[in-house]
Formats: structure tokens, sequence, C-alpha cells
């Protein structure tokens, strides 16, 4: 009887408080399946880090993108963390970014600094 009494004490409180409440679970359990993102990089179809050239130039191209986007005071961390990967000439720009405008920012850095190699910008816009 103490046990009923104190849980309905406790939902008392939960329905006094001024917090708002929520039901977050069919929310979350959306927000970090990836598993059709995993699965489409695991089929080939997508460049993923492990497709990184380990030729000079190519390597010089990743690193000099890399630099420069990192030192963008502009973009966000989640920006600074995309994927840069060069193979056979052709970077590929993957990952999130917070807004279109950091696609934009991203994939004009990647042009100045690829030394002529074509860019292919797959970013995606977070919403």
């Amino acid at each position: 009887m103490a046990a009923l009494a104190a849980s309905a004490s406790a939902e008392d409180q939960k329905k006094n408080s001024n917090e708002p409440t929520r039901d977050t679970t069919a929310t979350s359990a959306q927000a970090v399946d990836n598993t059709g993102k995993n699965e489409r990089d695991r089929s080939g179809e997508t460049m993923t880090s492990g497709d990184q050239s380990n030729s000079p130039e190519d390597v010089k191209i990743t690193a000099a993108i890399r630099r420069a986007v990192v030192a963008d005071d502009s973009l966000t961390m989640t920006a600074t963390n995309v994927k840069i990967i060069t193979a056979n000439g052709v970077v590929t720009l993957r990952g999130p970014v917070n807004t279109a405008a950091e696609k934009t920012r991203i994939g004009q850095i990647a042009a100045k600094n690829a030394g002529g190699a074509k860019v292919e910008n797959q970013l995606e816009v977070k919403n």
C-alpha cells in the first residue's frame, strides 16, 4: 500500500511540474535508424572513406581541401567533419551539414583547392 501511495505521489508531482512532457520513443527510434544509409554505403554505389586513393596527388588534394575547410571559421563543427574522398582525380564530399549555405561554401572551398579535379558535392542538409 505504501508503494502505491509513493507511486501516486510521484505521478502527482509530474502533473504539477511546469516541465513539459513528451513521448519521444517513436521519433528517437526513427532518428537513429541509419539502416538504409548503411546498406547504400556497403553496396558500393557511393564513396566512403575506404575509397580514398593512396596516390600522392589524391592525398595532396584531400589534405588541401581538409585544411581549408577546417580553417574556415564560418563553418560549424558538423560542417568541418564532412568526408572528403579523392580517388582518380575526383573529389567526393559526403556527410551532413546544417544549412544549404554550408553545403555551398564547402563545395566552393573544395573547387578552389582541388587543383582542377572534378568535385562531386553529395553533402546532405540536415532537416
